[in-house]
């Protein structure tokens, strides 16, 4: 395994945020997309639904589909640095965040990270299935022994897989768990970009209360919605949830 090879600007903008340009003669509006953990940019295929002006780009993290030979950040601040001033330099085009399960989590720090290089903000943030940051994790699991985190993994986003599969994606798992548990939440202003916060109904994990409590990070407006299913609710609510982002976006004249 390497590590993180550094790469032109403009190359390297490709590497972690594919889609970029991929709808360059007809966005006027542009959606970074936070996959959860162990997942790759290819696990939401959301631009087919939706319209030819917002271009969809979902974040590449290393370690995984085609930077699966490049070594997996193990820190929330390792992802901020790499990601937050390659979307800082794409910012000509209004945006929005869109993070599940701990891209909520990385979406969020990137925000703040903008925020502090004097970069415009996101038009809305997209927040799903994942507690507000400053609540502590009341069950870490990335110091789990192998077998242990793989029983409980079997209750996430790894349910329906394959045990060889399971196997092959642990290193990956146990480093993107290490990101979001050993996150260290600092007090800072509420960002001034609205929140529109997502969950299942039925997400065992995440609960309503842990959703609401976003409300306190941002000095804009706030919304939570509910959807049916558990934690992996997106999956088969894309076009609904694409049409809510579309409706929101295309607000901002």
């Amino acid at each position: 395994m390497t590590g993180t090879v550094a790469a032109p600007e403009g190359a390297a903008a490709r590497l972690w945020l594919p889609g970029l340009g991929s709808r360059e003669h007809t966005a006027n509006r542009r959606l970074f997309v936070f996959p959860h953990a162990g997942a790759g940019a290819s696990s939401y295929r959301l631009a087919r639904h939706f319209p030819d002006e917002i271009e969809v780009c979902a974040v590449q993290l290393p370690g995984r589909e085609n930077r699966m030979g490049e070594s997996p950040l193990l820190s929330a601040d390792a992802v901020v640095d790499a990601l937050a001033p390659l979307i800082a330099s794409r910012t000509e085009l209004p945006y929005a965040f869109l993070g599940h399960s701990m891209g909520a989590l990385l979406s969020f720090a990137v925000a703040r990270r903008l925020r502090a290089l004097g970069a415009p903000l996101p038009l809305r943030m997209f927040l799903s299935a994942h507690r507000a940051p400053h609540l502590p994790d009341q069950d870490p699991l990335h110091a789990l022994p192998d077998e242990a985190l793989l029983a409980r993994l079997e209750q996430s986003e790894f349910a329906g897989l394959d045990r060889e599969l399971q196997e092959f994606l642990l290193p990956l798992v146990r480093a993107d768990l290490t990101v979001c548990e050993t996150y260290a939440h600092r007090d800072e202003e509420p960002l001034r970009c609205p929140f529109t916060v997502l969950g299942g109904a039925d997400d065992e994990g995440v609960t309503q209360a842990e959703l609401a409590a976003w409300i306190g990070h941002t000095s804009a407006d706030f919304e939570l919605r509910l959807f049916p299913g558990g934690h992996l609710y997106l999956r088969g609510a894309e076009q609904q949830l694409a049409e809510s982002i579309t409706h929101a976006l295309t607000e901002w004249r």
